[in-house]
């Protein structure tokens, strides 16, 4: 008798988008849901860990530069908290110190706005195999 899939596998990976330009948020919320993801968009960073979702995404993408905490803050946070999920980093403003700084914080993706759509999904696929990678290899320590 064939056992039923673990849940993970057929339900939708969560990507989380933070970003405090509502226009930004309705554009990726459309773009990934046409992808079949399931989206959480949250108009700051610190609405986003107010809630359940850092524990369950399996990509966040974030704008560098919001009121209150950063992207780039953001980032750090949740490394420092040991929640290793993917991070694709957005700016209207692309210098290149931000662009190491994201790199050096372990960003997966860094996109001057405005950007083109297809190579931000090639980002996000990249993003949902490596955090599925990484669930699979922690359950296989279990």
């Amino acid at each position: 008798m064939e056992t039923a899939p673990a849940i993970r596998s057929i339900v939708a990976p969560i990507v989380a988008v933070v970003d405090d330009d509502e226009a930004v948020r309705a554009a990726l919320d459309n773009l990934l849901q046409s992808l079949g993801l399931e989206v959480s968009t949250f108009a700051s960073a610190e609405a986003f860990l107010a809630s359940p979702v850092p524990a369950s995404a399996a990509c966040l993408i974030a704008d560098v530069q919001m009121p209150g905490m950063s992207g780039l803050d953001l980032q750090h946070h949740l490394r420092k908290a040991g929640n290793g999920v993917p991070v694709i980093l957005m700016t209207a403003f692309p210098e290149d110190h931000l662009r190491r700084r994201a790199a050096a914080c372990g960003a997966i993706g860094f996109f001057a706005k405005p950007f083109e759509s297809n190579a931000l999904i090639v980002c996000v696929e990249g993003a949902l195999h490596r955090h599925a990678k990484l669930c699979k290899d922690q359950e296989g320590l279990s």
